[in-house]
């Protein structure tokens, strides 16, 4: 519902973050942000969900969407995962394309293309990252290479080069989204940050210290579904303060890796939910008692009751799910 008695010169715009997974997405929202919201890690393929990040620019309301990086897989998860990206370039007003400088740059147009199963996206901006890592970015031949991509991706009208680790061209991104806004009332109420919930991003912030402390491919193979979460008004000396009470669980596809997620008289699970916990209190701004458990779901990343759990429906080219006949 749009909020009322809005200041008349209120403008907003609706961005679809896209790309391949590891290019930058989450890093440049983050940025633009001013503080770590979606979960970055040093692994491909972290972010699973889409989702709005929202930024407030004076009387310009700018909502990013968050998607996970599309890329070519036929296991169940990742077709949702696809679908998901595909998804967040529905109904925006400017898709926003991440190409990483760093990698075969023509290469990662024609994989989005083909990812996107050649559907064409609407108005989109080419947004090239990591330009700290690639010496002289600025001087790439970048306008004749999206002259090239327009021939299978017509509808590129701006390109820009930026760097989210350094804020380079950060300010001008911001300044190009905000001119590019629609005259018209904010979505969102002042304040909000994201349209999903404290409880979505207790999951996002629990995986993500799976990716940061598990190796290989275990944090592939965990998911984190929240238990239980309730807020408690408890009293000291006098004053009342707001607790949260979290109890999750890891998902581990084999037994064997049950036992590394909890770790060496239970170490890892224990790091696992300091940092957790820390992080979740700089969202709530209170403190938090979090309590987890490591349970064994044989191919979580196939069973269609998980998957729906952890907010990944059902893609169009999802596998047909079977169910046993009642005698």
């Amino acid at each position: 519902m749009l909020m009322e008695d809005q200041h008349p010169d209120n403008k907003s715009i609706m961005l679809s973050v896209l790309g391949a997974p590891n290019v930058g997405k989450s890093s440049m929202i983050n940025y633009l942000l001013g503080f770590d919201l979606s979960i970055v890690t040093n692994k491909p393929q972290t972010t699973r969900n889409r989702f709005n990040c929202i930024l407030t620019v004076d009387h310009t309301e700018i909502i990013l969407i968050d998607t996970p990086g599309l890329h070519k897989c036929n296991q169940e998860i990742n077709k949702r995962l696809n679908q998901q990206a595909r998804e967040g370039a529905e109904g925006c007003d400017i898709n926003l394309l991440l190409i990483d400088l760093t990698r075969d740059i023509l290469g990662q147009f024609s994989d989005f293309h083909k990812n996107m199963e050649e559907k064409q996206l609407g108005r989109t901006w080419v947004i090239f990252t990591k330009a700290d890592r690639v010496e002289n970015a600025q001087d790439l031949p970048l306008a004749e290479v999206i002259e090239k991509v327009k021939e299978f991706m017509p509808n590129i009208e701006n390109h820009m080069v930026i760097s989210s680790k350094e804020g380079q061209n950060m300010h001008e991104l911001t300044g190009a989204l905000c001119d590019a806004a629609i005259p018209g009332p904010h979505l969102y109420e002042n304040g909000s940050i994201s349209n999903k919930n404290e409880r979505f991003f207790a999951t996002e912030y629990i995986r993500e210290q799976t990716f940061e402390l598990l190796k290989d491919e275990i944090p592939y193979e965990v998911a984190v579904v929240v238990d239980e979460y309730k807020d408690m008004k408890e009293r000291t000396g006098g004053k009342a303060k707001i607790n949260s009470h979290i109890s999750a669980s890891i998902l581990v596809n084999r037994p064997s890796q049950r036992a590394i997620v909890i770790g060496s008289k239970g170490k890892m699970i224990k790091e696992i939910g300091t940092r957790s916990r820390k992080k979740i209190e700089a969202m709530v701004g209170g403190q938090v008692h979090l309590n987890l458990h490591v349970k064994v779901s044989p191919k979580w990343f196939s069973n269609n009751f998980v998957l729906e759990e952890i907010g990944l429906p059902r893609a169009h080219d999802s596998n047909r799910v079977w169910k046993q006949k009642n005698n």
